[in-house]
């Protein structure tokens, strides 16, 4: 009983992780390449291709759960999906084009008012 819990939280845990890498993977396929670049970040194609990976990774933790070594693997997954949510994707900004989302500034208006 107490083995089937403990291989339930596993799913649990690694069907998370799938979710986190399917997340950054769709979000980092969205931006424009030349926004990672901008934001002073490696290259879109870099980022897709480590969260490719990650979420192949998470994938088969999920299916072939029973693989001792793909524990170790899918938390590699998750950090690469992680640094990509809390670093790189903040960066990016809302569109993409650096920090604040980039694009040409006006400058504060000089006559007053709201």
């Amino acid at each position: 009983m107490a083995q089937s819990i403990g291989h339930l939280l596993y799913l649990v845990f690694y069907v998370a992780i799938l979710v986190l890498c399917v997340w950054a993977l769709v979000d980092a396929t969205r931006r424009p390449a030349g926004g990672f670049v901008a934001a002073g970040k490696r290259t879109k194609q870099f980022w897709t291709w480590i969260l490719v990976a990650a979420t192949f990774l998470a994938l088969a933790a999920v299916v072939g759960s029973g693989i001792p070594f793909l524990g170790f693997l899918t938390l590699l997954a998750a950090v690469a999906a992680i640094v990509y949510l809390v670093d790189v994707k903040p960066a990016l900004g809302p569109s993409g084009r650096g920090p604040r989302g980039g694009g040409p500034r006006r400058p504060p208006s000089s006559t007053g008012g709201w």
